[in-house]
Order: structure tokens, then sequence, then C-alpha cells
């Protein structure tokens, strides 16, 4: 009963979220006529097509869109909002769901998106920047131990030449922008 009642909360955190999205609103007049859907050239490889995807979202079925690979399929082209005759901000949306997934952890088991979303995020909060060297090496060590083998001669390339470093310099003014970072999450939580 308490995931039920925590799925339906979050549901409605995302709804309210979207509805502050310029033109948000509009996912409320959404007509079902599966414009969006034929539009989307990654369609094909969803679980959820976009128009199920409003479907799902205004039955509140927010966990179960979040667990399908839906939302790390989207290529971001806007076709579908460009298309869409009710003028719903779809990309947007779908921006808005990995936000919430990666905030909750809810994401396919082999959502390797959501993995990566992770560990920049993690990299910024501790450097201030993209650690690029870091952020492949925790993003395998999650998602496929092994394939760090097979990076290394690449890795080693790119070390040597100045191109990657193990450890960045943080950048100036850390505390602030994680001060910045915390104020934009305690946002999110209204």
């Amino acid at each position: 009963m308490m995931e039920t009642t925590e799925a339906r909360n979050r549901c409605q955190e995302f709804l309210e979220s979207i509805h502050q999205l310029p033109d948000g609103k509009k996912i409320d007049q959404c007509i079902q006529c599966g414009t969006c859907s034929a539009s989307c050239p990654t369609a094909e490889a969803m679980e959820y097509s976009p128009r199920e995807i409003i479907a799902a979202l205004r039955a509140g079925m927010l966990d179960r869109v979040l667990k399908s690979n839906t939302v790390w399929f989207c290529a971001s082209c806007y076709m579908c909002a460009v298309r869409c005759p009710a003028g719903i901000p779809f990309t947007d949306v779908m921006y808005e769901l990995k936000r919430l997934g990666v905030k909750y952890d809810i994401h396919p088991k082999d959502a390797t998106n959501a993995v990566m979303a992770r560990s920049f995020v993690n990299a910024i909060d501790r450097y201030g920047r993209n650690a690029e060297a870091e952020l492949i090496r925790n993003y395998y060590l999650r998602t496929n131990p092994f394939k760090v083998f097979s990076q290394l001669k690449l890795a080693s390339k790119l070390f040597f030449t100045g191109r990657i470093k193990l450890r960045p310099e943080k950048v100036k003014g850390l505390d602030g922008l994680r001060k910045m970072m915390a104020a934009v999450e305690e946002e999110d939580k209204r």
C-alpha cells in the first residue's frame, strides 16, 4: 500500500512540474491521436510509444513509465512536439521524466543511460566539471566491469597525450556551485 501511495505522490509531483513548463498544461489536452508516436524515429525500440506514455501518466503509472526503456530512448529530435496538433511539449516531458528517474533512482534494470547520468551528476558535484576518466570508470564499473579492461589502451593514449586527466582540477568557487545546485534541488522538492 505504501508503494502505491508513494507512486501516486511521485506522479502528482511530476504532473505539477510538467504544468510549470511553458505550454506544460497542454499535456491535459492530449487527444491520443498518435501523431507523436508516428513521428518518433525511435518509437519502434520503445516499450511504450509517446502516446502510451501520456495515457500512462494520466492513469498515474509514473513508475511503470520510468521503469521502461522509453524515456532513455528518446532522441530529443522534437518531431513529436512539432507535429502535435495540441502543441504538447513532449520532448520537455521526456526530459522531466529523465530528471525524475535519476532523482528517485527509478529506471529499467539495464538502463545504462541512467547510470551515466548519475555518474555525471556525481562528477559535477565533486569537481564542478566533467571528470571524463572518473565518469567512464564509474559507468563501466556499474554496468560492465570487464569493459574497463578493453578501454585501457584508448585511456592510456588519451592520458599520455594530455587529452584526459586522472583527477581534474576543481573549479574555482565550487562551494558556490554546490550551493546553487542544492538550491535547485530544494526547488525541485517543492
